[in-house]
């Protein structure tokens, strides 16, 4: 089912249960979720074929995966973690303060109308929330243009070039509390 052209979704981010894993695996085997993840077209899933279960089932990994829900129907994913602490250290030497979110549409029906403008809003407004955080990085792949314009759109600003993962080439951006407080 798309959304209907001109009306604004009514999005809502909910914690992802084990209940959602067939979902999040059906969509990372999406193109457009793989070729968020990787340049690498050869790829049959997104994120090195993560285990959902095992993803979900981890509270000692620091990272709070959200399901997007458009008038009730799942659609993506959004996921935020404290940069400076997580156990996995992909961020490496990083300032506290932070949070890092990733986002990305499930369903291809959902692109482009909003959802993730939505999603975006609702946990940079959630991350402000806390007075502690100081700012929300981000890591889309160095050739997501779209990505960059979409962020950028939002108020982030591009950090510079950063490869992740010895092989996930990214333009890292950054948006401040104050830049997000003064849109």
């Amino acid at each position: 089912m798309a959304l209907s052209p001109g009306s604004p979704p009514n999005v809502r981010l909910r914690s992802a249960t084990p209940a959602d894993v067939a979902t999040l695996e059906r969509w990372d085997r999406q193109p457009h979720v793989i070729a968020c993840s990787s340049d690498r077209p050869d790829l049959e899933v997104a994120f090195d074929g993560i285990d959902w279960r095992e993803e979900l089932a981890d509270d000692a990994s620091g990272i709070t995966t959200f399901i997007a829900e458009a008038d009730g129907r799942p659609v993506g994913v959004l996921q935020v973690c404290d940069p400076h602490t997580e156990p996995s250290h992909y961020w490496g030497e990083i300032e506290p303060g932070l949070r890092a979110i990733d986002i990305w549409i499930g369903e291809p029906n959902a692109l482009n109308g909003g959802i993730g403008t939505a999603m975006m809003t609702q946990a940079l407004n959630a991350a402000f929330a806390d007075k502690t955080v100081d700012g929300v990085v981000i890591d889309p792949l160095t050739s997501n243009t779209a990505a960059h314009r979409f962020y950028q759109r939002l108020g982030f600003r591009p950090e510079g070039r950063r490869v992740f993962n010895d092989e996930d080439d990214c333009l890292v951006h950054r948006l401040t509390r104050g830049q997000w407080e003064a849109r």
